[in-house]
């Protein structure tokens, strides 16, 4: 999952940022209006984050941006006020979920996740193929009825290539949508990181290289030689 937080107060938005990536979950910041705007046209988002109070053109306007846009991106609006009437003019901008500050990061990730369960487009709870059982809820994978561990970074490329259902994700989205905009794009960690989610998951390797264009979940058959490394 990637998430644009549009936040003016530097100290709240990097905690928030650093907290959801603590819960596998990317996310780049806009400091105001114009900013959010931006990212918004160069990236794709799962879901925004978005303070009503921001310089530059206001929350609201960047919220009646993104419907109009017929992205269907969730938006999840932060405020300090929590009167009835400002919470009914922000669900009525288009919000999806309403925050009043102060609030509790966990509070914060649960609405999140619960709203990317509800999107109209979205993935199904839980995912099965090829033997795997992923649970984006609970963080939680099974290979054919074995649990396994994974870290963080690990949990959240697998999640991309479980969306796909079989389609190869290149390495330049697996980038994009696990880790952040601050990623280095000439930087190994995709490979690096699907080599280990390789191995973790265990043989028969369920994550196929496809050379010059990307990584998908193979359904159907081993995708190495019998006693060969699999090489990202």
């Amino acid at each position: 999952m990637r998430v644009l937080i549009v936040e003016d107060e530097p100290y709240l938005a990097e905690a928030v940022r650093d907290g959801l990536r603590l819960e596998a979950i990317a996310a780049d910041i806009a400091g105001d209006g114009d900013s959010a705007l931006e990212l918004l046209g160069v990236h794709s988002y799962d879901l925004a984050v978005l303070d009503r109070d921001i310089p530059g053109p206001s929350g609201d306007e960047v919220a009646r941006r993104i419907v109009a846009s017929g992205s269907g991106i969730p938006i999840l609006m932060l405020t300090a006020a929590d009167r009835i009437d400002d919470k009914a003019s922000g669900f009525g901008l288009g919000a999806d979920d309403y925050l009043t500050k102060p609030f509790d990061l966990r509070e914060l990730v649960l609405r999140l996740r619960a709203l990317d369960r509800r999107r109209a487009h979205a993935r199904p709870p839980v995912r099965e193929l090829a033997g795997l059982r992923l649970d984006p809820f609970r963080r939680e994978v099974f290979r054919d009825g074995r649990h396994v561990a994974l870290t963080r970074k690990q949990f959240a490329v697998l999640e991309v290539l479980a969306a796909a259902e079989g389609g190869v994700v290149s390495a330049e989205e697996l980038l994009e949508r696990a880790w952040d905009e601050n990623a280095d794009p000439l930087t190994n960690a995709v490979r690096i990181t699907v080599c280990a989610l390789r191995k973790r998951l265990g043989e028969p390797w369920v994550i196929a290289t496809v050379p010059g264009v990307g990584y998908r979940i193979d359904a159907g058959t081993d995708t190495t030689d019998p006693g060969r490394t699999p090489r990202g």
